[in-house]
This record gives structure tokens, C-alpha cells and sequence, in this order.
């Protein structure tokens, strides 16, 4: 079973989280801060592998840290643009250190340091957001927050699509925990139940 401990954000930035399965390794989903491999270390973890949920500056701030630190970075194959060009610090008026994808990816399933992630292309948000599930865990990036859903007035943004991605979300088996970029965390179920913008058919 995995663990997943949640780095707190400061400022602009979002929530990210790192999971791990052995207590040495781990993938961290979204680098929002700057200082973010300061939590890491204070954790005593390695993280090997960075899953980005979406390219806004506010949840890839600290990719530079980390990928310097040693760390892989993978982003939807259609969000690398949402990076380079549309990761809205120009429009907060925040300082952003450019950094390049190691890698990118489509939906489907890997494994990293033993962890299985399946990937759930969600667009809506941006063109390329994506969600993970590991094990019972859902972690949703600007999809779906506790009891709200993500902005789609940004650049790639687009409304039916996000109500889309959502509903399929509500569609999956079970319940999870979601592990949302912002606020705190709650389950699927509430939300298919309870969310007041997308309702489960």
C-alpha cells in the first residue's frame, strides 16, 4: 500500500504530494513551489519521477529544483505548449523559471519505483490536465476540488470538456480519495452526490 503525504503551498502555489511505497523513493505529483525539495528532504525521500497534473505556473513552480535534484518530469504529450507558453505568470505576475519535460505521455498505465499510476487524460482545465488514480487514491489536479471544479476561462480552457472529464471521473468504480491541486481533500463519492457544479447522471 502506498502512502501519500502532502506538501503544503505557499503563495500561488498548489498542493503536490508525494507518494511512495518503500519510504525511500518517491513520484511527486505537481511541484508548485520553489522550495519544494526542502519538504521533500524533510521527508528523507528521493524522489525519482515528477507527474504533472497540468502546466500552470502554479503547480510546476519548483520542476526546476527537482528536476536539478535528479528528478524526471512528465506531462501530458498536448500540455507542453500549456508550459512553454500559456503557464499564466505573466498574467499573476509571478517569477518562473522555465524547465523542459523529460518526458510526456498519453493515457494508459506505468509504473514507477514499484508504484502503478494510471493515467486519465481529463481536459478542461488546460487542453493536456490529467488525473492519476494509485490504488484508491485520486488525485485530480484543477479537475475537480472539494465541493468546486477547475476554472476553464484560460487559455486551452474549455467548459464542456470539463464537465466531460468529470463526469467520467464519477463513472469510475468505488470510491477514492481525491487529492485535489487546491483546498482540501474529500472523496469521490461526496462529490458525485454532492458537488454543486457537475452532478453524476
Amino acid at each position: 500500500m502506498v502512502k501519500v503525504i502532502k506538501i503544503y503551498p505557499t503563495g500561488f502555489s498548489c498542493n503536490s504530494y508525494l507518494v511512495t511505497a518503500n519510504d525511500r523513493t518517491a513520484i511527486l505529483i505537481d511541484a508548485g513551489q520553489p522550495g519544494v525539495m526542502e519538504d521533500v528532504m524533510d521527508e528523507g525521500l528521493k524522489v525519482t519521477h515528477v507527474l504533472l497534473t497540468h502546466g500552470h505556473f502554479d503547480h510546476v513552480g519548483g520542476c526546476l529544483s527537482v528536476q536539478h535534484a535528479g528528478a524526471q518530469i512528465g506531462c501530458h504529450k498536448l500540455e507542453t505548449d500549456v508550459i512553454t507558453d500559456y503557464n499564466l505568470s505573466e498574467e499573476f505576475g509571478t517569477a518562473f523559471k522555465m524547465f523542459k519535460p523529460n518526458f510526456t505521455f498519453e493515457e494508459g498505465e506505468m509504473e514507477i519505483e514499484g508504484i502503478r499510476v494510471k493515467i486519465l487524460h481529463t481536459p478542461g482545465h488546460t487542453k493536456g490536465s490529467v488525473c492519476f488514480v494509485i490504488e484508491n487514491n485520486l488525485f485530480t489536479g484543477d479537475t475537480l476540488f472539494c465541493g468546486n471544479i477547475g476554472r476553464t476561462d484560460f487559455a486551452t480552457g474549455d467548459q464542456a470538456a470539463l464537465e466531460k472529464s468529470i463526469k467520467r471521473l464519477y463513472k469510475l468504480p468505488g470510491d477514492y480519495t481525491v487529492y485535489a491541486g487546491h483546498d482540501r481533500e474529500t472523496t469521490l463519492e461526496w462529490e458525485r452526490k454532492h458537488n454543486f457544479y457537475v452532478r453524476e447522471d
